[in-house]
């Protein structure tokens, strides 16, 4: 198992080693000057140049990309270009407990119910019960996550108008807080953020039950009358774990993440809004940061992916 792991924790480190590399490789030759648009149009030459040598672009882009990876490594991201004098990692770290928090009442959200459901979907397969969650999981994964957003705020302000009890459409709330003010503001978006990925894991896991309960062994489980509870969990429901096991991974990997345009959309203060305001901003800095936290939590993910493999069935070596 340690020699399982460490030959995985090599191949993830040169993974992110690749992706800083890329990601600063795209804000080196992005089009337009940071410094530029940060001055505006009273632009003094002097000040110029002393911004760009304090942030280092006036250096050649081998020795900027070294002084990013050094800094990398402290946990040390250099300061915004939008905000000045603020170092990139406050910024970061002030958006990780909303994204946090959303993810994870997302994800326990997505598998109390996508899970359960495409287990009754695969038991009563081809039934109008089949049929009616297949059919609104499906209506669910074919909506981009900004429509449905955008769809139900707008149910909400409809709502608010019918019944005038006035429901927030927008912001967080205190993260970690759950007094009614709080958990007003912050149901909505978990709701719609736990659709897309309800969605997923009822159709995943109703077509991997279908073919375990296919298999022989379901079969003669059966036939030596066992009851159908202990050969649907014990037995099927066991072997159907193994695919959905990739998918919890990432799926817990990018918690941090979060939905960007959730996030968005709904004015959360999470990491993947900050993302979307730096690309308008034209932040480098920030979001080289962010490219780099979501390509760390994507290959956490699969680590978590590989490890689970070897915890539901002990056939898959750890080699």
């Amino acid at each position: 198992m340690v020699q399982f792991l460490v030959k995985r924790l090599v191949g993830l480190v040169f993974v992110i080693l690749c992706v800083t590399f890329i990601t600063f490789i795209f804000g080196y030759y992005a089009p337009g000057d940071p410094i530029r648009a940060l001055l505006g149009q009273h632009q003094d030459p002097v000040l110029y140049a002393q911004l760009k040598h304090a942030y280092g672009l006036d250096l050649p882009w081998y020795q900027q990309y070294w002084n990013f990876l050094s800094g990398l490594f402290r946990l040390d991201f250099g300061y915004s270009f939008h905000t000045q004098g603020k170092p990139v990692s406050e910024i970061i770290l002030q958006g990780i407990p909303a994204s946090t928090e959303l993810g994870i009442w997302a994800l326990a959200l997505t598998l109390l119910l996508g899970i359960p459901l495409g287990i009754v979907s695969a038991l009563k397969a081809n039934s109008w019960l089949d049929t009616l969650i297949m059919g609104g999981s499906l209506i669910f994964w074919a909506l981009p996550s900004f429509i449905l957003a955008i769809f139900v705020q707008v149910i909400v302000v409809w709502l608010d108008k019918v019944t005038g009890y006035p429901w927030p459409v927008a912001n967080w709330g205190t993260v970690w807080s759950y007094s009614w003010d709080d958990i007003q503001y912050k149901l909505v978006p978990i709701i719609v953020f736990a659709a897309l990925g309800f969605a997923f894991y009822a159709r995943l896991t109703r077509t991997t039950m279908l073919e375990v309960l296919r298999q022989d062994y379901v079969r003669t489980a059966r036939a030596k009358g066992l009851r159908e509870r202990i050969v649907i969990y014990r037995h099927a429901f066991r072997n159907a774990l193994i695919p959905l096991m990739t998918v919890l991974g990432l799926a817990i990997g990018t918690i941090i993440a979060g939905a960007f345009f959730i996030e968005q959309i709904f004015n959360i203060p999470g990491i993947g809004a900050t993302g979307l305001t730096a690309v308008t901003d034209r932040d480098y800095p920030v979001i080289q940061a962010t490219t780099v936290l979501f390509a760390t939590c994507v290959v956490f993910g699969n680590l978590l992916s590989d490890i689970f493999y070897t915890l539901v069935d002990p056939r898959i070596k750890a080699e």
